[in-house]
Formats: C-alpha cells, sequence, structure tokens
C-alpha cells in the first residue's frame, strides 16, 4: 500500500492552498471555512489557521489578536443520492451540522478530503444552500483522484493523484486516526474513498 503523501507534505499542500486563497480572494474579508464531515472539518480548520499565520506576516495583514476565519462543520448524509438505493440495510449515522455563522453574501470555502466522482460535492451543495444564500463557493480538496461523474472541478488543490477505478484513496488524519498521511490501495470493490 504506498504512501502517496506523508505529514510534512500534507502541510506543506495545505499552507500552498491557503496562500493561493488569499493571493486569489485578495485577503480574509467574508471568507468562511466549510467542511464536510468526517476528515474536512479538521482540514478546514488547519486552513483556517494557516490563513491567520500567513495574514499576520503580511505587512497589510491585521494585527496578532485577529480571529481565523469562521469555521463549520457540514453533514451531508441525508442529502446523498444513494441513501435510498438499497431498500434494507444499515441505517446511516447522521452528525451534526456546526454552521455557527450566517453564510448569507459569504465567500464559502468548502473543504473536503477526496475528489472522486464528485457526488459528494453536489449533496454538500445543496445542503450548504439549504442555509443560506452564500455569494459564492469555492471548493478546496487534498486529493483529486479523477474519475468524475458530474462537472464538478476544485478550485484549489493539495495533489492531483490519477487513479484507477480499481484502486482507493484513503486519507488519514492527525486528528481522527492519530497520523498525517495519504494511502493509495487496491480495492476489490474499486472506487470507495474515505
Amino acid at each position: 500500500m504506498p504512501q502517496v503523501m506523508d505529514a510534512d507534505r500534507m502541510s506543506r499542500a495545505l499552507t500552498r492552498i491557503a496562500h493561493e486563497i488569499l493571493e486569489r480572494n485578495r485577503g480574509t474579508s467574508d471568507l468562511a471555512l466549510v467542511g464536510i464531515r468526517t476528515r474536512g472539518v479538521p482540514l478546514a480548520r488547519r486552513i483556517a489557521h494557516s490563513l491567520r499565520d500567513i495574514n499576520k506576516g503580511r505587512p497589510d495583514g491585521p494585527d496578532a489578536l485577529s480571529a481565523e476565519v469562521p469555521t463549520g462543520a457540514l453533514d451531508i448524509t441525508l442529502y446523498r443520492d444513494d441513501l435510498m438505493r438499497h431498500a434494507v440495510g444499515p441505517q446511516p449515522v447522521v452528525r451534526r451540522t456546526e454552521i455557527p455563522f450566517s453564510i448569507d453574501d459569504k465567500r464559502i470555502l468548502l473543504v473536503d478530503d477526496v475528489l472522486y466522482t464528485g457526488r459528494t460535492i453536489r449533496s454538500a451543495l445543496d445542503a450548504l444552500i439549504d442555509f443560506g444564500r452564500p455569494r459564492s463557493i469555492q471548493l478546496i480538496v487534498l486529493v483529486d483522484r479523477g474519475h468524475r461523474e458530474l462537472p464538478i472541478k476544485a478550485d484549489y488543490v493539495g495533489k492531483n493523484l490519477p487513479t484507477s477505478l480499481s484502486e482507493r484513496v484513503r486519507v488519514e488524519l492527525e486528528q481522527i486516526d492519530g497520523i498525517d498521511r495519504v494511502m493509495l490501495e487496491s480495492s476489490e470493490r474499486g472506487g470507495a474513498d474515505e
């Protein structure tokens, strides 16, 4: 099972993404991060910390007491299009959505770990719109593995990783798994990413 990113490469990718966000958006005004549960949430928090740290060091940035970009967590379980495909099966685990700020007229940075078919992101967009009307939504993913089924493209990508349909990308994060790394493994089922 090859490791394609270690903790250092992951950290550098997230820092690079933070710089790209600041350049594209000309600062952090009206920005908010929303992570898709489960692994998008800690990634969003890390990017918020990087944005704060980078902004502190800029001559035109805010002072050291500046607040981080607001960060929330989005659960998309009930918005998934495969939820009712099987009449009998395990009940989905519904987690909490926590967006403690208004998304109205904000530039939302939607964060996920792996971009694959695009169906997760489509579900997340549906769920997010139920919370208000953002000015714009930009997509951040740690890994883009290709094989899109929907016309969805990330604005910021940590690593483009071409894969076959029989491979699986597994992202592990310190906050959840005790280690930061991205693994590429063969999958009997094909394609399902965590």
